[in-house]
C-alpha cells in the first residue's frame, strides 16, 4: 500500500466516506465506537487523545484535498470522525445510547448547517480549516448537551435547592 492510498483510506474513513448520499454522516458513524471508548478514560486522557487526532487529521485532510482537487471535497470523512468525540468530551452520561444518539444528531445538524462561527472556520485555507469548522460544530453541539443534561437533572431534581 502507498502513503497517497493510506492516506486517501483514513481520510475517507475506511471508504465510508465515498458513500453516495449523506458521506459525512456515514464517515461520522465511525467516530461512535471512538467517543464511546474515550469516554471510559480519565478526562485529562479524552483531552489528550482528541488533541492528537485532531493534529493528525490536519496533514491527513489536506493531503486528501490536494489529490481530490484543493477544496473540502465530501468524500473526506476523517475530519468529522476525529471531531465528533469533542462533543461529548468529559460527559460520561453520553456513553448511555439514547444520550450519544443525540450528540450525533445535534452535532451532524451543527455541521451541515453551519452556524456562525462554523462557517468562518471552513472558509481557512487547507487542513486547518476542514478540520476546525467540525471542531467548533462539536464545540456547539457539547454545549448544547451539557446545557441539556444540566436541564434535566435540574428538573429530576425538583429545581434549585
Amino acid at each position: 500500500m502507498t502513503m497517497d492510498t493510506l492516506v486517501m483510506w483514513l481520510a475517507t474513513g475506511l471508504g465510508l466516506g465515498l458513500s453516495p448520499w449523506a458521506s459525512g454522516t456515514v464517515g461520522t458513524l465511525l467516530a461512535l465506537p471512538l467517543a464511546w471508548w474515550l469516554l471510559g478514560r480519565s478526562r485529562r486522557w479524552q483531552l489528550g487523545v482528541a488533541a492528537i487526532l485532531l493534529a493528525v487529521a490536519m496533514p491527513l485532510c489536506q493531503l486528501a484535498s490536494d489529490t481530490l482537487g484543493g477544496k473540502d471535497d465530501g468524500r473526506i470523512v476523517l475530519d468529522e470522525i476525529v471531531a465528533f468525540p469533542v462533543a461529548v468530551l468529559g460527559q460520561a452520561v453520553a456513553r448511555q445510547p439514547l444520550v450519544m444518539a443525540g450528540a450525533f444528531v445535534a452535532y451532524r445538524l451543527l455541521d451541515a448547517t453551519k452556524p456562525p462561527p462554523v462557517t468562518q472556520a471552513e472558509g481557512i485555507v487547507g487542513g486547518v480549516g476542514i478540520v476546525l469548522d467540525d471542531t467548533v460544530a462539536a464545540l456547539y453541539a457539547w454545549a448544547l448537551l451539557a446545557g441539556g443534561v444540566a436541564l434535566w437533572r435540574r428538573r429530576r431534581t425538583g429545581g434549585c435547592r
